[in-house]
């Protein structure tokens, strides 16, 4: 009685495994495209698609484990990258996709595009590229990049992404992920992903250029040590431009000569220190023995340009001394008296001194 309806109802065919695969075919349209209750424009800057509610119900009888990630494929120019779902709203037989992911698969609105489930491994690192310098101008990237990519689930090497920061658009291309697989994308959904920054487009590196720094302390030019006030001092009292002057006119004969009327030939020059050359190689100072020498006393020019010459040491204490004792001696002697010794006086006289 029941045969024929077991037959049809419990037949092989009925328990004959699934294929745990999900694969159909969808026109492919941007996401600005899609109707006004339903748009998300933000969703224009990430890496998820839209797909109808009947997609959903196939994943859900193929027991597709989360996060659902799908390949997507342009067989008409062999193209594809991955992405994830946000929502099965679109319209049954459309698919809504980011524009840059349109761009990456060659896709016009209305495009047939193929979507299958996939599998990717958790990606640990990626390398990206900015196509542009202006992506110098964000102060902040690794927090602008850790905010964008919360909005994608799959980075596929090729791909050209989109961000939107402070009303702008920066594109990014990704040039290596790793683990590699033969996919050539990664999952960054639940995982720790290091990032390496490749240089902009455009990008040139500038040339250094050390910075001529003046040095703290100028050498001193000999002309302008010559001529400055109270400059020389040390040279002045050593008499160094006679010195250079007599060894530069000093020859291996030393002697004097003299003239058949006997006067000397020898002639009294004098030499400034103005006058000598200040390449000429140093004179030797000869000092006495058991001599030492520890340098002249340092002497500041004035301020009315002359040089400060040494005052004569004064003695603190110019006064005449006193005594406490009394001398029993006159001292004033009046010259005008007239001795006593020599004066002859009478006896009826007296003189009182």
């Amino acid at each position: 009685m029941f045969s024929g309806f077991g037959a049809s109802m419990f037949g092989a065919s009925a328990f004959a495994p699934m294929d745990n695969k999900f694969e159909d075919y969808f026109r492919s349209y941007p996401i600005t495209m899609m109707p006004d209750e339903i748009r998300k424009d933000d969703a224009n800057y990430g890496g998820k698609i839209f797909l109808p509610p009947s997609a959903l119900n196939k994943l859900t009888m193929l027991h597709i484990r989360y996060p659902m990630l799908f390949e997507l494929e342009n067989e008409g120019c062999d193209k594809l990258t991955h992405s994830g779902v946000l929502e099965f709203v679109a319209e049954e037989g459309r698919a809504y996709l980011p524009q840059w992911m349109m761009n990456t698969l060659d896709l016009t609105p209305g495009s047939i595009l193929k979507i299958a489930n996939c599998d990717l491994p958790l990606g640990k690192f990626v390398k990206i590229e900015p196509q542009s310098v202006d992506f110098l101008d964000i102060t902040d990237h690794k927090a602008v990049l850790e905010n964008v990519l919360r909005k994608f689930s799959t980075l596929t090497i090729g791909d050209i992404i989109e961000i939107n920061y402070n009303d702008s658009t920066y594109a990014i291309k990704v040039l290596e992920v790793k683990p590699e697989s033969e996919s050539k994308g990664i999952c960054v959904v639940e995982t720790d992903l290091e990032t390496d920054f490749a240089p902009p487009v455009g990008y040139v590196e500038p040339e250094y250029k050390p910075q001529s720094k003046e040095p703290s302390s100028r050498p001193i030019k000999p002309s302008s040590v010559n001529k400055s006030a109270g400059a020389g001092s040390m040279a002045k009292k050593l008499e160094y431009a006679k010195l250079v002057g007599e060894a530069s006119t000093s020859s291996t004969f030393k002697g004097e000569g003299q003239s058949l009327s006997g006067k000397s030939k020898t002639e009294n020059k004098t030499f400034s220190i103005d006058d000598l050359d200040p390449n000429a190689p140093p004179v030797p100072l000869v000092i006495p023995e058991n001599q030492l020498f520890f340098g002249f006393p340092v002497q500041l020019p004035s301020t009315d340009g002359t040089e400060q010459t040494d005052e004569q040491p004064t003695s603190a204490f110019q006064g005449a001394g006193q005594s406490l004792r009394q001398s029993k001696k006159r001292k004033d002697k009046n010259s005008q008296h007239t001795p006593l010794k020599n004066h002859s006086r009478s006896p009826e006289h007296i003189e009182i001194d």
